[in-house]
């Protein structure tokens, strides 16, 4: 009876270290430190926005609904409670990814408005935000690249044989990665019309 107990036992310890948890729990790890770091450059965005705002509305007085945009975007993305449990709830995540995507595009209206003042753009405090502020946007792809990669390879990992078992065993499921709001839009062909050419003469 003994030798049995041993024998099932080692039985059980190779088809367990062949079933793909461990290489689960390392996956899943690096998802939440490459979230982490897809976080970490966001707040470092929010927290350069007060001072930009600061800035732009010593010089742009009248751009006045540009810059409530810009803050309202910024509260807006820094409400959400941003978890690494995040990353397991689509529709949270969702939200999260769409907040940010407001914001990015209330920055972007703020560094056009910023182009019709010369004093604004020759201001040193503006020129170092917005280098920071850029610097920060790079740093936000390479962190959101790593994400998709970590995204990618735990996907991959418990949808594949043997692993999707343990994987349903364990309560492990199907990560959400960022996505392209637009998508349709830009997965169309442009419709481009050069005219007749019997025009063109």
């Amino acid at each position: 009876m003994r030798n049995f107990l041993v024998i099932l036992l080692a039985t059980l310890t190779v088809a367990l270290s062949g079933c793909g948890y461990n290489d689960m729990q390392t996956s899943d790890e690096q998802v939440k430190a490459s979230w982490s770091e897809v976080l970490s450059q966001y707040q470092r965005r929010a927290d350069l926005i007060p001072d930009l705002v600061s800035t732009v509305k010593g010089y742009a007085q009248h751009e006045q609904d540009t810059l409530t945009q810009v803050t309202e975007a910024r509260a807006r993305a820094t409400s959400i409670n941003a978890t690494p449990e995040l990353v397991d709830n689509p529709e949270a995540f969702k939200k999260f990814e769409s907040a940010q995507s407001g914001l990015t595009q209330a920055l972007s209206k703020l560094m056009v408005v910023s182009e019709r003042y010369p004093d604004l753009k020759a201001n040193q405090n503006f020129r170092d935000l917005q280098a920071q502020l850029e610097g920060t946007e790079n740093r936000i792809t390479v962190a959101r690249h790593r994400y998709i990669d970590s995204i990618q390879k735990y996907n991959v990992l418990i949808r594949q044989f043997p692993g999707v078992i343990t994987a349903k065993l364990f309560g492990y499921k199907v990560k959400p990665n960022f996505n392209v709001e637009n998508e349709d839009e830009i997965s169309h062909a442009p419709n481009v019309d050069f005219g007749n050419s019997a025009d063109a003469k």
